[in-house]
């Protein structure tokens, strides 16, 4: 079989019987985490059964989903998941889908204007400093909650640099603090 189909940049995958995944185009067997990264890095990609040659990519994302919750990467609310099962075999249930996609890419529209906005209020107006200055701390604080396992740029910096960072961000909040004091007074 060709190792990705007609020239789309869809990778094709192959599930075993032995629940192998074997990525065609790079010629090795890879894991869940792969594909779950591939999603992320926004690599197209098909899963097809190895014997019978049925598109399974839908139960392999939902098994992806299943992993992600299990470890503790909860994005799906309880009530949202009984929502769901209560749609199965209703009457909407065909309309749940393209509901779901169009949901979807509004919210991925509105974090890419989010981003657009954060970074233009950067650029220029009286705030522009504290607001970046916010911004590396939420950056910081997000960085809490990354997968195990992955390294940032952040992470690659030696810990002498790490310190001085450190500090230089104490001593601008210390500097902001003061100065939030002033103006309360």
């Amino acid at each position: 079989m060709a190792k990705s189909s007609e020239n789309s940049g869809t990778v094709i995958i192959k599930k075993y019987a032995n629940r192998r995944l074997y990525n065609t185009e790079s010629s090795s067997y890879i894991t869940l985490e792969h594909l779950a990264q591939m999603t992320r890095d926004g690599r197209d990609f098909k899963v097809i059964d190895a014997k019978s040659e049925e598109d399974i990519t839908h139960n392999i994302l939902t098994q992806i989903i299943m992993e992600e919750e299990t470890r503790g990467q909860t994005m799906l609310p309880v009530s949202f998941l009984r929502q769901l099962i209560s749609l199965y075999g209703d009457s909407m249930q065909s309309m749940v889908p393209q509901y779901l996609e169009a949901s979807m890419e509004a919210f991925r529209r509105n974090q890419s204007q989010f981003r657009q906005a954060i970074e233009g209020t950067f650029a220029s107006g009286p705030f522009a400093e504290i607001a970046k200055r916010n911004m590396e701390i939420f950056e910081a604080a997000a960085k809490a909650f990354k997968v195990p396992g992955e390294t940032t740029p952040a992470e690659a910096t030696p810990p002498a640099a790490k310190s001085d960072d450190l500090s230089a961000l104490k001593d601008q909040l210390a500097a902001l603090q003061a100065k939030l004091d002033k103006l309360a007074k």
